[in-house]
């Protein structure tokens, strides 16, 4: 079976296209594209924020878990692979925290969940 030709018309519209163009219409347009999602998790991990935790649930949480006068003193700043990092004013209350920090660790997972806390580090500033 024999291919039919274009319709003269169309051969020179083509033709013209081509010449304007400088390039043949490409056969397949999405050819290159590739979708967000399959980028989203890898990006999310690289933040640290795989894990779901929301920021201002992990400040209110920290804040009924450890009291005023340490939460006064101490802010989360992230929750990254499962490590959450508190900032702490003062290098004294940093080593009682440290000192606690078995017990603070469980207060925080059971209030957050066993799998998403996996320890916690306190930096001074």
């Amino acid at each position: 079976m024999a291919m039919k030709k274009p319709p003269l018309a169309r051969r020179i519209r083509e033709e013209v296209l081509l010449e304007w163009r400088g390039i043949e219409e490409p056969t397949d347009l999405n050819a290159g594209i590739h979708m967000a999602e399959k980028f989203v998790m890898a990006i999310l991990r690289a933040a640290g924020a795989e894990d779901g935790l929301n920021e201002d649930q992990v400040r209110e949480t920290w804040k009924d878990l450890a009291g005023e006068f340490i939460a006064r003193h101490t802010e989360p700043l992230s929750v990254k692979g499962g490590v959450l990092i508190l900032r702490v004013t003062q290098p004294a209350l940093r080593f009682q925290l440290e000192q606690m920090k078995p017990i603070l660790l469980t207060r925080v997972r059971d209030q957050l969940g066993e799998d998403r806390i996996k320890s916690i580090k306190f930096q001074l500033g």
